[in-house]
């Protein structure tokens, strides 16, 4: 029960402030950790599969460092309740992203909303890994829309399911998996052997929260006045239709809800990328959809935090 108050606290702390520049947040030493060891690896091995292997030492170094860091501070203050807590809560919260997410997606969407189609291809380039340069107001819609979706479940979801089963340790050790996968993980020639690892490993964590994330956002499709039927149906008839075994959960499920078609061809890092596509074009993509899949985003983290504190109620009655 105190985890689930710590973690209902961590959450109001994103949903309020999320993740102010002035604060030395956790990924960001993740991020340059994983760049030092990219670059030192890319200088040692001489072969693909050298550099292959390296990114499985890469794996194995961050997910360590990023468990036993947060377990270690909890373990020595563990005798000093209050300070256990505190701690506790903020390294929850940093590994949540909802506040954070929200706020880059609705950058786009305010570009767009005053035709500003420039300012809203730049916007879009900082949390998007596709080329922004020639996209349409469609394709920059679609694509905001796919990354609102996608991080719905590895950064909302994902953290939270780990820091249910495991506490803030094993949610941080997640969100340095993640965030592996995030520099690494891109299936073309510069990093198609050093980011094999990361990339299956978070497929791996990610398989059961993306489709817990799919799942919460196909009930809560009634708040953007969708059907969780459909939603649902959706889903399940266009998850295999992605490259990653789960992204296709969440994207299906908002697509539905929203009465949208998502996915297609994208252009990574000067590489075209033919997908297929999510969804059914019953309604014309529109900026208002961001907003919509905000609000799919947040409606399923609350859902997720009730069902929690619903199923722990029931456990403690019955003990």
């Amino acid at each position: 029960m105190t985890n689930l108050i710590d973690i209902v606290i961590a959450i109001m702390i994103d949903w309020i402030i999320g993740d102010p520049y002035w604060f030395p947040h956790p990924v960001i030493y993740i991020g340059k950790f994983i760049s030092f060891l990219e670059k030192k690896g890319r200088k040692l091995c001489r072969t693909n599969a050298g550099i292959k292997m390296f990114g499985g030492f890469i794996v194995i170094t961050v997910a360590l460092i990023s468990f036993t860091i947060p377990f270690l501070i909890l373990t020595a203050a563990k005798h000093v309740i209050w300070l256990y807590h505190c701690l506790n809560i903020i390294i929850i919260w940093t590994t949540l992203a909802a506040k954070c997410l929200s706020g880059e997606a609705k950058k786009v969407y305010y570009a767009l909303k005053n035709n500003d189609l420039e300012d809203a291809r730049v916007k879009l380039s900082y949390i998007v890994g596709r080329d922004t340069k020639s996209l349409s107001d469609k394709e920059i819609i679609r694509a905001d829309v796919e990354t609102v979706a996608e991080n719905a479940a590895d950064g909302v979801i994902a953290p939270l399911f780990y820091a249910i089963i495991g506490g803030a340790p094993l949610a941080m050790m997640y969100k340095g998996i993640n965030t592996m996968d995030s520099m690494l993980g891109y299936m073309n020639e510069k990093y198609r052997y050093i980011g094999f690892f990361p990339a299956k490993v978070d497929d791996v964590f990610n398989f059961i929260p993306a489709r817990v994330a799919g799942i919460l956002i196909c009930i809560v499709a009634f708040v953007v006045k969708g059907s969780p039927v459909e939603s649902f149906r959706i889903m399940i008839r266009d998850r295999k239709n992605h490259k990653s075994p789960n992204c296709a959960y969440p994207e299906g499920a908002a697509a539905g809800a929203m009465r949208i078609q998502l996915g297609g061809t994208n252009v990574y890092f000067g590489e075209v990328v033919y997908k297929p596509t999510i969804g059914d074009k019953n309604v014309e993509l529109s900026f208002k959809h961001i907003d919509e899949c905000i609000k799919l985003m947040y409606g399923a983290e609350a859902l997720m935090i009730i069902l929690y504190a619903l199923a722990l109620s029931v456990l403690i009655t019955k003990i």
